[in-house]
């Protein structure tokens, strides 16, 4: 399996045996139940698609609720399909655990970043600001957006004020420090991008 369904806990920090500290962020990584199985005949190519977290019956329509009945599973709250390369299989029905990870080095973690509203171009782009003495106007604006008189217009993708975060993030080639399958606990060195208690969805790194 390429990656499972996780969500954030938060950070903390562990010692390894030399007592240097590791700051770790702790992900909730499964037990996600294979809701679907989709292969090359019915529906041309192969993945499954996998749930995480129940959810109460009656917060769901009736075809997601037959879509879980079909495969023997419980409601699930979120769904994500996940790609299954030749020659590997899935039951439909299994749970697929962290254990997965027993043995990768790295990897790769995506999720919604936190939400911080309308913010202005200082906060949102880290501008400098302009002079703050000597009879300084522009301490904290945007100053002059627009062109010459041509194309006399504002260019697209101009750094302004707008909405920040709530964007999809992805944080490449996280070291795992542990893997605790007991707990369904992921311990990865440094950041992940969201709140706690976020859904993110963890890989195996493409990259390393």
């Amino acid at each position: 399996m390429e990656g499972l369904i996780g969500k954030k806990i938060g950070m903390t920090q562990i010692f390894d045996d030399q007592g240097h500290r590791i700051p770790v962020t702790v992900i909730e990584v499964g037990p996600c139940p294979v809701v679907q199985v989709k292969t090359t005949a019915t529906d041309g190519y192969n993945a499954v698609q996998l749930g995480f977290e129940e959810q109460k019956p009656h917060r769901m329509t009736k075809s997601m609720l037959k879509h879980f009945e079909k495969a023997s599973v419980k409601p699930c709250r979120i769904t994500r399909e996940f790609p299954l390369a030749e020659g590997q299989e899935a039951t439909l029905g299994e749970d697929v655990t962290v254990n997965i990870f027993e043995g990768i080095k790295y990897v790769d973690v995506s999720g919604i970043s936190k939400g911080r509203g309308f913010s202005g171009p200082f906060r949102r782009w880290g501008f400098s600001g302009g002079h703050q003495t000597h009879g300084g106007h522009s301490k904290r604006r945007v100053g002059s957006i627009g062109a010459c008189t041509f194309p006399g217009e504002v260019q697209k993708g101009k750094k302004m004020p707008g909405h920040m975060g709530a964007v999809n993030r992805k944080a490449r080639n996280l070291t795992v420090v542990e893997v605790r399958g007991k707990d369904n606990l992921l311990l990865v060195r440094g950041s992940i991008p969201g709140p706690i208690g976020g859904v993110v969805i963890v890989k195996k790194a493409l990259k390393k």
